[in-house]
């Protein structure tokens, strides 16, 4: 069902919108983070109504039982199933979004019935705040006046006790830099998503976080400009692939999967950027 899921990805309408970032120089950029909902009319409508996302209209993915959403630099794809767990708890433990004005944004939250969970000044030193989508997804909001549309992906934030090793983990094997983010210093930028790594706070501070297959966040993708000559590197490294690298021939798209360390679902693509 995930390569099913992802081939139907890859049949996305090309649109400027939808368009994913300029790789870096290893030829990589994010591509998209994989939901499974309980109900996915219900998330639609609020990531089209209050994300500003774009649904595709290509033929089949209704009946397929799948919705994907563009947003400028990567894809939100929803999938009609039972999770065993929100975000929170799990690795993956939010998505971030950028938002030209956060009180505007959270105003037309409110006035619609749902609830802020916090608003506060975030570690770059501007206004911020969370709530959470149906199925515990839950999104970081933070305030930019400067962004160039009125909302935009921005990071996703791994908890686990392992933090500083998976960063490095991801440093070393998909050739990227430790950046800081405001205050928090583990951090590193994929074309289009910033990932940023912390330990578990709250309730599950202190403890191990779930893996994200089976959650409302199962898992993300990165497309990769050869994944042929990736995918044999991360062999080399070490890497035991849970989807063997394949061509879908009918798209001349090619795809792998792994988990990381820490127990993310990452997909790898081909192909991705030419729709």
């Amino acid at each position: 069902m995930r390569l099913l899921s992802l081939f139907f990805l890859l049949i996305l309408a090309s649109t400027s919108y939808g368009q994913l970032a300029v790789p870096n120089k290893a030829g990589i950029t994010f591509g998209h983070v994989h939901l499974q909902v309980s109900d996915p009319e219900a998330h639609t409508k609020l990531w089209v109504d209050h994300f500003d996302g774009v649904v595709s209209e290509q033929n089949g993915l209704a009946e397929r039982g799948l919705t994907a959403i563009r947003f400028p630099n990567f894809f939100v794809i929803l999938e009609k199933g039972e999770p065993t767990g929100g975000t929170a708890g799990s690795v993956m433990d939010h998505i971030g979004f950028k938002v030209r004005n956060i009180e505007d944004f959270l105003n037309k939250w409110r006035a619609a019935g749902y609830s802020v969970d916090r608003e506060f000044i975030g570690s770059e030193g501007l206004p911020n705040g969370y709530v959470t989508m149906p199925d515990g997804v839950w999104v970081e909001l933070q305030e930019d006046q400067a962004l160039p549309v009125e909302v935009s992906g921005y990071h996703i934030h791994y908890r686990t006790p392992m933090f500083r090793e998976l960063l490095d983990w991801y440093v070393d094997h998909f050739d990227l830099e430790i950046r800081p983010r405001g205050r928090i210093e583990t951090t590193t930028n994929v074309p289009g998503m910033n990932m940023s790594f912390a330990l578990p706070t709250g309730e599950w501070a202190g403890s191990e976080t779930a893996p994200t297959r089976g959650r409302s966040l199962d898992h993300i993708g990165f497309e990769i400009d050869n994944l042929e000559v990736f995918y044999e590197e991360l062999v080399e490294k070490g890497v035991e692939f849970d989807v063997e690298l394949r061509e879908i021939e009918e798209i001349s798209v090619k795809v792998a999967a792994f988990t990381d360390p820490s127990g993310v679902r990452v997909e790898l693509t081909q192909g991705l950027d030419l729709y």
